[in-house]
């Protein structure tokens, strides 16, 4: 009888879906892309996943975050702990701390690639700073109303934070955006994988545009 990953199996090998399996990675945040992306990869084969995130859900991350009504006041590492094992019978770790430059090394120890989904500059930042000391691959991922990048940390450039910016949750987004970004983040790592490629990519919702990033990315561009 087939079994939870015969049609990703079928689609790239069972060579892939098992170098997936044995890959050890860590999501930071676990927001509207590091939920989604969380459990998109773990369908397709994911076994050793590690999430870091220090908030609770709350009732403005449904409709763009993994998470259902009643998980509302739960820590977001718990639900999305509850909702993969419901899912897949997977069990991730969940780590419910603030990731810092002071405990990045022992939050991200024995990781193979780190994926930043967080939505701010300061944690982006110890993020990136762990990788180029321990030169542990590093994929980030940001959202800015219908545009998203998905780009490798030789590439990326840490954002400036805008003085007066809104909150967080007060940006404009939309879930289809959410899902493309996570799309193509799930293929950049299983390309990495496969091949050891690493290819930047941003992409566009109003016009569905796809396109490989050559150049480091400007930091006057708040990527969220």
């Amino acid at each position: 009888m087939p079994g939870f990953f015969h049609h990703e199996s079928l689609y790239r090998g069972p060579q892939v879906v098992a170098k997936l399996a044995s890959l050890r990675l860590a999501v930071c945040g676990a927001g509207a892309v590091g939920s989604n992306l969380a459990e998109n990869l773990v369908r397709q084969g994911l076994a050793h996943l590690r999430v870091i995130d220090h908030d609770r859900v709350e009732e403005h991350n449904i409709s763009t975050q993994i998470y259902d009504e009643s998980d509302a006041g739960i820590w977001k590492v718990e639900a999305l702990r509850n909702h993969l094992f419901r899912a897949c019978g997977v069990e991730i770790e969940p780590v419910r701390k603030e990731l810092t430059d002071h405990n990045a090394r022992s939050l991200l120890k024995d990781i193979d690639l780190v994926i930043d989904a967080f939505d701010n500059s300061t944690s982006r930042q110890a993020v990136q700073h762990h990788a180029r000391q321990t030169k542990v691959p590093c994929l980030h991922a940001g959202l800015f109303e219908d545009y998203c990048e998905i780009i490798w940390d030789e590439q990326y450039r840490v954002p400036s934070e805008a003085v007066n910016a809104p909150a967080v949750c007060d940006y404009p987004l939309a879930r289809n955006i959410v899902l493309l970004a996570v799309a193509i983040a799930s293929e950049t790592v299983v390309q990495f994988i496969t091949d050891a490629s690493r290819v930047s990519r941003s992409a566009t919702l109003r016009d569905f545009g796809v396109r490989v990033l050559d150049v480091p990315i400007l930091d006057s561009l708040r990527a969220r």
